[in-house]
């Protein structure tokens, strides 16, 4: 079984691609809610604050991928291949013995950070992500 999915595929057998430090915490977080209906009105004290049907908020992740490559160029070439699949906008992503909840995600292409190994054929991403609608995990 695949450790982590993106967009329905293996993304250690495509990319050589695994879960970084802290991706089963950033991911399993809690998700915000968002901001209380809230009414002040001078002729009453204090403030009422409508609690019913509370929604959930978009929400910004940061998460960690590394990637292995076999060589120098069997590395660069899964990591511009990565970086193909992040860079289409919209990305899946899964964790199969977590669970099957699908996280849809969006690459805001920002805070981006790369580091390699010495030898060129190990390296570590983290982007950010933003979750536009939490509900919606299937």
């Amino acid at each position: 079984m695949a450790d982590l999915l993106i967009n329905g595929r293996d993304a250690y057998a495509v990319w050589g691609v695994r879960m970084g430090d802290n991706f089963l915490d950033v991911v399993g977080s809690s998700v915000p809610i968002k901001e209380l209906i809230e009414n002040k009105s001078r002729v009453e004290h204090g403030k009422r604050v409508i609690i019913n049907n509370p929604k959930l908020d978009e929400r910004e992740l940061t998460l960690t991928f590394t990637i292995e490559g076999s060589s120098q160029s069997d590395y660069q070439v899964k990591k511009t291949s990565f970086f193909e699949e992040l860079y289409k906008g919209v990305i899946a992503v899964q964790i199969p013995a977590n669970g099957s909840d699908i996280y849809h995600l969006i690459c805001l292409g920002k805070s981006v950070t790369y580091a390699q190994s010495l030898d060129r054929t190990f390296g570590r991403i983290s982007a950010k992500f933003c979750e536009p609608n939490p509900a919606v995990r299937d």
